[in-house]
């Protein structure tokens, strides 16, 4: 009996203590529910009180802003995909320094790569010329004519040099000035050049394309010499070859180029004030070897012959070498250049070598301007360096005076090269690529008695070129050529095109 009413007693008590401790909890549960309710119902309450009709979706007031939000959207993603487009000819001004003195002359070398349907430049005089009937034709073909502004203000006490210099060294200025909003907009570069500049625009783009536009960039090339660099500086880029500004370094020179101009009285051109601003702005020169300055006298050919691996961009001082084609005058030898150009502007004059092993032969190509063979084999190195068929610009056979390497014409009789000139070039459709013809330019050359076949039986090279307007988007390489095989004993054959996997030039 004990024994059960303990147990009894124990089942008592836990029930009891159980009771005990589960009545709160149950009843802090329920007001934690109560709560949660009431305060859904006030919040759902409260929401519905204050919410407001939806509107019709063909409202006017709807119908009012989505156009204006499309157009606003579409004018926004217009910009941006003007402003991410390639760089192109509507983009850049050109400021041509001129002479009223060598007016009458110097402009048809402007006539030759000017096109006013395509671009946008001012040439810029020191004062007005008179327009014959004979050159009324001109307006179409020339920039429009500017007289640059009085500078008489501005101090010069170079006695070797002349004022000049000033007017021509604030023609980016000036140019900037004379340009309302409208015009600015889509400017993203400037490019000078003097009246005998010749520009390859294709190749002045190409290059351009490879600098932000949106950033102060000073582009340009040396003097070819190197007294004149010591001179001068070898920081500054020489404007008769050319030189590019982009729109945001104008802007900055502008404001600042006149107080510039005043604390560099002493300086002889127009190119070492530029520089001498660009050093006050902190922007260096960013060098380009295809603009050429070309001071030299007498033939070019050596340096046209054995262009550098980089995209042709400008010629200058035409009035002073000889005409790059024989028997014709400077204006003519240029527009003939221009023919191989339209085909292929980013292969003008871009060099290839190959060998014929047969024959014991070098050959050279500077595709759309000369073909040149050599008795023997002349490594790559070589023949790379341009030969001085010129002078420094002292009128003086020396060859320490120039800023790059240079080699003899030949250093035997035997090896004094065959040369031909680029007489024909036309686009084939069905073989989808160029075919120049080159014609052996006739000069005595002296007698040989090397045991090898004679290139004198030569009388025409034939080329054959793809066109590649891509070339200046990859990697810069040189070109190969390969020697072409042919019964024809007056006749040589040549394939140009990009170096294919493996192939090397590689001595014979």
């Amino acid at each position: 009996m004990k024994g059960n009413q303990k147990d009894s007693s124990e089942k008592w008590d836990r029930s009891s203590s159980g009771v005990s401790m589960t009545r709160p909890a149950g009843k802090l549960m329920i007001w934690i529910i109560l709560f949660i309710s009431v305060t859904y119902i006030i919040y759902t309450l409260k929401i519905v009180s204050t919410s407001q009709p939806c509107e019709d979706p063909s409202s006017e007031t709807i119908l009012l802003q989505k156009p204006e939000k499309k157009a606003v959207v579409a004018a926004s993603e217009a910009s941006e995909a003007a402003e991410h487009e390639a760089t192109d000819l509507n983009n850049v001004v050109f400021g041509v320094a001129a002479s009223s003195k060598l007016w009458k002359q110097r402009k048809e070398y402007i006539k030759i790569w000017y096109k006013p349907k395509k671009m946008r430049g001012y040439v810029w005089l020191d004062k007005e010329v008179k327009i014959k009937s004979d050159d009324e034709g001109d307006q179409e073909n020339l920039p429009p004519v500017r007289i640059s502004g009085d500078t008489a203000s501005f101090p010069y006490t170079n006695k070797q040099g002349h004022r000049s210099a000033i007017r021509i060294s604030r023609i980016v200025s000036e140019t900037l000035m004379h340009m309302d909003a409208d015009e600015k907009k889509s400017v993203r570069w400037f490019v000078m050049g003097d009246d005998d500049t010749v520009f390859i625009t294709d190749n002045l783009i190409r290059v351009l394309r490879k600098y932000d536009h949106e950033q102060m960039y000073y582009i340009g090339s040396l003097s070819e010499s190197h007294l004149q660099n010591i001179f001068f500086s070898y920081g500054m880029a020489y404007g008769g070859g050319g030189f590019a500004i982009s729109y945001p370094l104008a802007v900055a020179l502008s404001k600042i180029q006149d107080r510039c101009i005043q604390r560099y009285p002493a300086l002889y051109g127009s190119d070492d004030r530029m520089q001498a601003c660009m050093a006050e702005l902190g922007v260096p020169l960013t060098k380009e070897t295809g603009f050429h300055q070309y001071d030299v006298y007498g033939n070019l050919f050596g340096l046209l012959a054995a262009h550098p691996v980089t995209p042709f961009v400008s010629m200058h001082h035409l009035d002073v070498v000889e005409p790059i084609f024989p028997n014709m005058t400077r204006v003519r030898a240029i527009k003939k250049l221009t023919i191989p150009m339209k085909l292929d502007s980013a292969g003008l004059l871009q060099q290839s070598i190959c060998y014929d092993k047969h024959k014991s032969w070098t050959i050279s190509v500077s595709w759309g301007y000369a073909v040149q063979v050599f008795r023997g084999s002349f490594s790559p190195r070589e023949m790379e360096m341009p030969s001085r068929t010129f002078y420094n610009w002292y009128k003086k056979d020396d060859y320490t005076a120039y800023a790059f390497n240079t080699r003899p014409v030949s250093r035997n009789p035997c090896q004094k090269p065959f040369v031909f000139h680029m007489s024909n070039v036309k686009f084939d459709l069905k073989l989808n690529t160029t075919v120049s013809v080159y014609t052996r330019h006739r000069v005595p050359h002296p007698a040989c008695k090397w045991d090898m076949a004679n290139p004198e039986e030569i009388n025409t090279i034939v080329v054959y070129k793809k066109p590649d307007p891509h070339l200046w988007d990859r990697s810069p390489r040189r070109n190969c050529c390969r020697v072409l095989q042919t019964k024809r004993n007056n006749t040589f054959w040549i394939n140009v095109g990009v170096c294919r996997a493996g192939e090397v030039t590689e001595v014979k």
